[in-house]
Parts: structure tokens; C-alpha cells; sequence
């Protein structure tokens, strides 16, 4: 079995047992491609970013409590040193491993969900001016996410290759990536906002919801929601799921104002080994 179908499988079971993927979408997207590498076996595995120092590990439930996560992360520790992991979920036997290592917590994101509000009206169309991705929109939906999330180190570096990659999973289809087009119009051909919808039975994630830095506070936040609400009734949705950094005020108080609670947290810690200099 390659890398990527152990990893896979490894997602699924934890996902199943434990209500979070162990891997983000990126890094099964990077390992496939050979640009992140595996240490470890089908029960127990850690996928990791060379260029990054990033590792997110995973153990198989029926694997779990025979000490198989503390020794691959200390194998992971030792040969890379200094690292960034990621704890989905922030499930209790992650944060024993980084305390046995000495690691900090340096980032939060929010997992929020909410009921999928119902519709208005009979005619549940998308907000006007809004519209379902079109292929000739690729170039205009890369420049748009990554201005809209400058600051963010994963989203923020999409590129064609990973848009593609992600486009060509089960779960896509171009009706649930809604954009918003430009409102300047010596710039033809550009968009303003973009929300993705990312189907799972019952729960819909709002995978990726962003506006143009130039464009905050007219209220396409509020829209591009109502759209993904749209896609979602579509899809017989009846739960929202999404992800938030835990410092993000205004998407926070957008989110929380169409009924999102919180619903789970995912830690990022830091492994930085002790040097004399």
C-alpha cells in the first residue's frame, strides 16, 4: 500500500472513531504529490513537511493505548527537532504527548456548526450577484484567496496544481463553489468573494468562505454565507460545519451572528528543543 492509500485509510478510521480527520485536506494533497513524506506504519503515522517543519500524526483506535503515538513522536522529535504538529480535535491523548515533549500551543482554530438555517422563501436562489465557479474563473479565484488570506499559512499559498487537486476530489462539484464578481470594473474578469461548500451527508462544511481585502465591510461576508446556505438546503444539508481562526473577530462575530456555536478545537504546538546557543 503507497503512502498516501496508508494515510487515507488512517484518516478514515480516525475520522469515523474520533469525529475529526487526523490530516488536513493539504497535506494528503502535498503527500500525494511527493512533497510531504510518512514515518510509521498503518496503525500508526505521521505525515510530515519537510519544507514547513510540519507534522500531523495519527493513531488507529484499536492501536491506541499501547504507548504507539508518545514513541512515534518522539521518533518524529528526534530526528527533526524543532517542528510545528497539529492536534485535530484537541483530543485529551495528543495533549498528553506534547506535554511529554514539552511543547507549546501557538495557534487555535474553532471548529463551529450550526442548523442549516431554511429557506425564505419557495425560490431558494443565490443572492444576486452571485454565481456558481465557472473553469474560466481559476486565475481570478487564486488572486482573489490568496489576497484574501495574505496572512494565513496554509489557505493563503493555494496554487493552480493544489486548486486542481482539490477540484478533482469525490466530494467537489463547481454548483457548490460560488463567487461573487468583481464590482471594479477596470479590473474585468475579477471577483470580489468566494465561498466553497464541501458536501458530507447531513453536514456540510463551509470549506472556504473569502472577500477581497478591498471589498470588507460591504457586507459580502453576510452574502457569500446566504449563498453556501443556498448550496447547502440544495444538498439536503441540515448541519453547517466550519473552521475559524480563534483570533478572527469579524469572521467570529459574522459566524456567530447566523447561529454558529462551537463545536471542537484544533491546537497547533510547537516543538523547540532546548540549545546552549
Amino acid at each position: 500500500m503507497s503512502a498516501i492509500e496508508l494515510a487515507r485509510a488512517l484518516a478514515a478510521a480516525c475520522a469515523a472513531h474520533d469525529g475529526v480527520p487526523p490530516f488536513n485536506d493539504q497535506a494528503l494533497v502535498e503527500l500525494e504529490r511527493g512533497e510531504r513524506r510518512t514515518i510509521g506504519d498503518a496503525e500508526a503515522l505521521a505525515v510530515i513537511s519537510d519544507r514547513d517543519r510540519e507534522v500531523e500524526l495519527a493513531v488507529a483506535p484499536d492501536a491506541r493505548g499501547q504507548g504507539r503515538g508518545g514513541d512515534l513522536a518522539r521518533r518524529v522529535a528526534a530526528e527533526l527537532g524543532a517542528f510545528d504538529a497539529w492536534s485535530h480535535g484537541d483530543l485529551p491523548a495528543a495533549q498528553a504527548i506534547a506535554a511529554s515533549l514539552g511543547m507549546e500551543r501557538v495557534r487555535t482554530l474553532l471548529q463551529l456548526r450550526a442548523q442549516v438555517p431554511a429557506a425564505d422563501a419557495a425560490d431558494d436562489r443565490l443572492p444576486d450577484g452571485v454565481r456558481a465557479f465557472e473553469p474560466a474563473d481559476a486565475s481570478a479565484l487564486l488572486a482573489l484567496n490568496a489576497a484574501a488570506f495574505a496572512d494565513h499559512p496554509e489557505q493563503g499559498r493555494m496554487s493552480a496544481d493544489d486548486l486542481a487537486a482539490r477540484m478533482a476530489e469525490p466530494w467537489h462539484d463547481d454548483a457548490n463553489l460560488v463567487v461573487a464578481d468583481g464590482a471594479d470594473p477596470s479590473t474585468p474578469g475579477a471577483l470580489d468573494a468566494f465561498a466553497w461548500v464541501k458536501p458530507d451527508g447531513d453536514v456540510a462544511e463551509l470549506y472556504v468562505l473569502g472577500v477581497s481585502p478591498t471589498r470588507q465591510g460591504a457586507g459580502l461576508g453576510r452574502r457569500m454565507l446566504a449563498a453556501a446556505f443556498v448550496r447547502m438546503r440544495a444538498l439536503g444539508a441540515t448541519t453547517a460545519h466550519l473552521y475559524v481562526e480563534g483570533d478572527n473577530a469579524p469572521a467570529l462575530a459574522l459566524y456567530e451572528r447566523a447561529g454558529f456555536d462551537r463545536w471542537a478545537i484544533d491546537v497547533r504546538w510547537r516543538h523547540a528543543p532546548f540549545t546552549d546557543g
